[in-house]
C-alpha cells in the first residue's frame, strides 16, 4: 500500500514540476536556444561556402592578372585569418573578432572584383563568370542567414529577460547572447574605397578678387 502511494506521489511531483517549468517558460527557452544554435550553424555554413570559393577565384584571376599581386595577396591573407578564428558565438569578444575577420575578407573580395573590371579577357572567361555568380549568390545567402540569426537572437534575449522566464533563465544558467551589432553590419555591407594609385590634384589656392575699377 505504501509502495503504491509512493509511486503516485512521485508521479504527482513529476507532473507538478512539468507544469511549473512549462508555466515559467523552461520548454520555450530550450526551443529558442536550439533555434539560435541552428541559425548560427547556417551562418557558419554560408561563410564557409564563401571561403571555399576563394582559392579558385584567386587562381583564375592570377591567370589573367598575375601582376595584381597586392590584391591577390590581400584576399589570400584575409581568407587565412578567417580560418584562424576559433569563434564562440556566446562570447562577445570572440564574435567581434569573427565579424572583423569576415569584414576584411568581404572588403578584399570587393577590391578583387573591382580590379577584374580592368581585364576584359578575364571578365569573358566562363570559369571566372561562374565563380563570380557563385560568390554573389553566397553573399546573398550570408546576408539572409545573418539576418535570420540576428532576429532569432533578439527573440531569445527578449524572452529570457521577460517575467517570469527571467527567473527560470537565471536558475538554469541561461544568459543573454551577443549579436551582430548595427555598426558592424553597416561596415560589412559598405563597399570599400578603391585606390588605383592615382594622386589627386592639389587644391588650388583661392584667387584674389580683381582690383576695383578706377573712378572717373
Amino acid at each position: 500500500m505504501h509502495g503504491i502511494f509512493r509511486r503516485w506521489a512521485i508521479v504527482a511531483v513529476a507532473l507538478a514540476t512539468a507544469v511549473l517549468l512549462t508555466g515559467c517558460g523552461y520548454n520555450a527557452i530550450q526551443q529558442k536556444d536550439e533555434a539560435v544554435k541552428a541559425g548560427w550553424s547556417e551562418v557558419l555554413n554560408q561563410y564557409q561556402r564563401r571561403a571555399d570559393l576563394v582559392p579558385n577565384l584567386v587562381n583564375t584571376v592570377k591567370g589573367y592578372a598575375a601582376h595584381e599581386s597586392q590584391v591577390l595577396t590581400e584576399v589570400t591573407e584575409a581568407r587565412a585569418r578567417v580560418g584562424q578564428v576559433q569563434v564562440n558565438a556566446d562570447d562577445p569578444a570572440s564574435l567581434q573578432q569573427f565579424q572583423a575577420a569576415q569584414g576584411e575578407l568581404s572588403s578584399a573580395l570587393s577590391r578583387l572584383l573591382v580590379v577584374s573590371e580592368n581585364y576584359p579577357t578575364l571578365k569573358a572567361d566562363q570559369s571566372f563568370r561562374d565563380l563570380q555568380a557563385q560568390l554573389e549568390g553566397t553573399e546573398n545567402r550570408i546576408t539572409v542567414a545573418r539576418g535570420r540569426y540576428i532576429a532569432t537572437v533578439q527573440d531569445y534575449n527578449t524572452y529570457i529577460r521577460s517575467f517570469p522566464q527571467l527567473v527560470t533563465a537565471k536558475i538554469f544558467g541561461h544568459r543573454e547572447k551577443p549579436n551582430f551589432s548595427v555598426e558592424n553590419e553597416a561596415q560589412i555591407q559598405r563597399a570599400p574605397s578603391v585606390d588605383f594609385g592615382t594622386t589627386p590634384p592639389a587644391p588650388q589656392p583661392p584667387q584674389a578678387p580683381p582690383p576695383p575699377a578706377p573712378a572717373n
